[in-house]
């Protein structure tokens, strides 16, 4: 049997929890924050989270050491912080991929996106891109899966991402075009070999996209969402060229693991928010490709992963995308 606490005792526990959480939100942080990128330098998701690192590094008056930890569509990152101390030190740049897509691509994951995550804050979305050499055949979708359809098989298209790899088989499944799929561990390869003729296509994200399009390097054929991106303005949506409906873009949040205490999450949901809504910070991430959102307390973004989860597992099971 338990003994019976006295009501002054239990008091005193509850208003010690209260003050230690207290005291944690007033000194943290009081060393460096390490922010593990699962991507590659330069990739969408390491660039954007660059521009927040910086001025929120400026306004925790700590330094934030971005760790990019590239491979396996973002689930070597993961794990790594999956597997860190709860402590508000160590944080992950999720994405649809590792916090979406990847539980229903693979067998198996040694961390549970889910489970083993506390979120924190929301980023923002971006619009994915098909890109092509300035000398390729085809100047837009329509084109594109003409060529596609009379050259089956023969297309090269480089992945560098769980997005990307979605966007392509949901192509190909809409259209009954045929591409042979070649897979990149980050974008800065995959660009490096559409701009050397090893591959004639590649679909990656506006923020890759857009400086070598703007330079004259590559040429967009079309954009994944709904709308048309900001950056890229001039090019059509696979939606506008007759494939109603297709909508794929890629979002990037913050996450820490599992059991970070509420009030360091809730500190640093702040403050990326006003970070967020910087106007050199916006229109930096507005320039990328990004449609940056300052609306989503963490419950929200907790919200918004189970979705995303749901919305991504359909969109694989129905593009007949099989488990690695």
């Amino acid at each position: 049997m338990f003994k019976k606490i006295h009501p002054s005792l239990l008091s005193f526990l509850i208003l010690s929890g209260v003050c230690i959480h207290h005291a944690i939100a007033q000194t943290y942080p009081t060393r460096p924050i390490r922010l593990v990128v699962p991507y590659t330098p330069g990739q969408g998701a390491d660039s954007a989270a660059r521009i927040v690192a910086t001025k929120l590094s400026e306004r925790l008056l700590q330094a934030i050491v971005i760790d990019n930890k590239p491979g396996a569509a973002g689930n070597i990152g993961s794990e790594i912080v999956a597997r860190a101390p709860s402590d508000g030190y160590t944080l992950l740049m999720g994405s649809n991929a590792t916090h979406a897509a990847n539980s229903s691509l693979f067998k198996s994951l040694r961390f549970d996106p889910q489970n083993d995550f506390s979120a924190v804050a929301y980023i923002g979305s971006v619009s994915m891109v098909m890109l092509a050499s300035p000398s390729f055949a085809a100047t837009n979708i329509e084109d594109l899966l003409k060529l596609a359809k009379n050259r089956p098989g023969d297309l090269t298209v480089a992945v560098p991402s769980t997005t990307a790899r979605v966007a392509l088989e949901l192509l190909t499944t809409n259209t009954g075009a045929k591409f042979k799929e070649v897979p990149y561990k980050g974008s800065s390869a995959a660009m490096t070999d559409l701009m050397g003729g090893h591959v004639l296509l590649s679909i990656d994200t506006a923020v890759a996209a857009t400086p070598l399009v703007s330079n004259g390097k590559l040429k967009a054929l079309g954009v994944t969402t709904l709308n048309r991106t900001a950056v890229l303005p001039d090019i059509k949506t696979f939606s506008e060229t007759g494939l109603i409906g297709y909508n794929i873009a890629a979002w990037n949040v913050w996450v820490a693991p599992r059991g970070t205490p509420k009030e360091i999450i809730d500190l640093l949901n702040k403050e990326i928010r006003t970070v967020l809504n910087d106007p050199d910070v916006k229109s930096k991430l507005i320039a990328l490709g990004y449609e940056p959102d300052t609306t989503m307390s963490p419950n929200s973004v907790s919200e918004f992963l189970r979705n995303e989860t749901k919305k991504w597992g359909e969109l694989i099971r129905s593009a007949g995308i099989k488990e690695d």
